[in-house]
């Protein structure tokens, strides 16, 4: 928590440091609030997106979208000081966030695109084909032992998305 003068509302200063105030809620928060969170933030996404995309080339979209979230992020890194971790990021890091970066890229590109050309309620179910894609690389790839619920939930969330894209 920030204190001192001029530190009201969640952005504070103190002498040197810019940093955002720590909410009482979120160093509690676990991994699935911030899913529940990531969830509603995406949904909003596709609405807000269909709006936005609807007379502009998708890829001058995707572009101005990535500005803003280029500026965000950055401005959250700055605010709370992990700017310092840089230097100690390693290649290996560094080669594997640039990759993911490639893939969000081209995850918004086509996103975008199929917005512009279908229904944000189509869409946004077959984008999120990539939970199912996700469970199966990461059994793949990362060598996670998928349980047979798991499977399951998996075929369930994989028809019950082409349910709702094409029901």
């Amino acid at each position: 928590m920030v204190d001192g003068p001029g530190c009201a509302g969640p952005i504070g200063w103190r002498p040197g440091l810019f940093r955002l105030r720590e909410s009482p809620i979120v160093p509690h928060m676990g991994w699935l609030g911030f899913a529940v969170l990531s969830a509603v933030a995406a949904a909003a996404t596709a609405i807000l997106a269909k709006v936005g995309v609807k007379d502009v080339n998708s890829n001058l979209a995707t572009a101005i979208r990535t500005v803003v979230v280029l500026v965000f992020a950055w401005g959250i890194v700055f605010a709370s000081g992990v700017h310092r971790e840089i230097p100690r990021l390693s290649n290996h890091t560094l080669l594997f966030l640039g990759l993911s970066g490639i893939a969000t890229g081209l995850s918004w590109l086509f996103y975008f695109r199929a917005l512009q050309l279908g229904n944000a309620s189509q869409v946004a179910p077959i984008d999120k084909l990539s939970l199912v894609i996700t469970v199966i690389f990461a059994a793949v790839f990362l060598g996670e032992h998928i349980t047979w619920a798991v499977a399951a939930g998996v075929a369930l969330v994989a028809a019950g998305t082409l349910f709702i894209a094409f029901g």
